[in-house]
């Protein structure tokens, strides 16, 4: 009775160290099974900095080497900044989807697999239309060449100069500094305003007062001389005469037409020396005049 009972005893003891020893290998294969991901996820990571980062050295190269270049078949300097951005573009996205489906993949697999496909289907389902249309509006952009980096665009209600063009998104900079993103599906009208030479005006204001014909030849005396003196203007600047006569004043209109994004320094420029031009002339700019007339007499005082 007493070795029966020591022999179960004995039976039970080996039974438990048994499940020890399988619970102990078990925890072993599930501790190298998490290591196993976690190194391949950190390896994915590290893969996926280094691709990107050899990458953007190759395409920045490859810009470097066009703008140097005069060979025949070399493209411009906006073109060659807009292809490189486009570049980048694609490598970025191209190398998160390779990494993050590869890091995916270790957490998805065996019976797990059927249910991550659905789970991917959903989630692309809610937002592949947006990016499809993104991406399809965006290859038209660049195809047709509606703008490049460095134009000067107004898209939609949003204006400045192009800082890159994504397959998804373009970015501008606004004159304040503001920077915009946007998504390149909600373009729908583009304004260029760097495709050829841009117009620039100057209203002069003359009193009645002054002879109008002596301040028309003082400005021209300026505009003679002016396209000379600024590479930047293409065209010889005009007086298109008196163009409205206002209250006290009447006004002398010049036009002219520079390269795109130097219109506002040529006016400022072209203001500052017909301005000059008239004091030295001894013509007096336009105030704000009150007459005061006397009833009883009709005198003007």
């Amino acid at each position: 009775m007493i070795e029966n009972s020591f022999l179960n005893i004995i039976e039970d003891g080996i039974n438990i160290g048994s499940f020890t020893l399988e619970l102990d290998q078990i925890n072993t294969i599930l501790d190298n099974t998490i290591v196993q991901k976690v190194i391949k996820i950190v390896i994915t990571l590290i893969a996926i900095l280094i691709v990107i980062k050899l990458g953007n050295y190759i395409i920045e190269k490859f810009i470097q080497r066009q703008i140097k270049s005069n060979g025949k078949f070399s493209m411009n300097l906006k073109k060659v900044n807009t292809v490189g951005a486009v570049l980048r573009s694609i490598l970025k996205y191209t190398t998160y989807f390779i990494g993050g489906s590869a890091i995916l993949s270790n957490f998805f697999n065996g019976l797990t697999v059927g249910a991550a496909g659905v789970g991917g289907v959903a989630i692309l389902g809610l937002g592949a239309q947006s990016l499809i249309k993104d991406v399809i509006n965006g290859f038209f952009i660049l195809f047709e060449d509606q703008y490049g980096v460095g134009d000067h665009v107004t898209l939609g209600s949003f204006g400045g100069i192009v800082e890159s063009i994504g397959i998804r998104s373009t970015v501008i900079r606004g004159f304040n500094g503001d920077v915009h993103v946007i998504t390149n599906g909600s373009i729908v009208e583009v304004t260029n305003h760097s495709r050829g030479n841009i117009r620039f005006l100057v209203d002069i204001l003359i009193p009645y007062e002054e002879d109008a014909d002596k301040a028309i030849k003082a400005i021209s005396k300026v505009t003679e001389k002016f396209k000379d003196k600024n590479e930047a203007v293409t065209d010889p600047v005009e007086i298109l005469g008196i163009t409205s006569l206002n209250q006290s004043s009447v006004t002398i209109r010049v036009v002219g037409k520079s390269m795109p994004l130097t219109q506002w320094s040529m006016e400022n420029k072209l203001r500052k020396e017909i301005k000059e031009a008239l004091e030295a002339e001894g013509i007096k700019a336009p105030y704000p005049k009150t007459e005061f007339i006397n009833n009883s007499k009709g005198e003007v005082l």
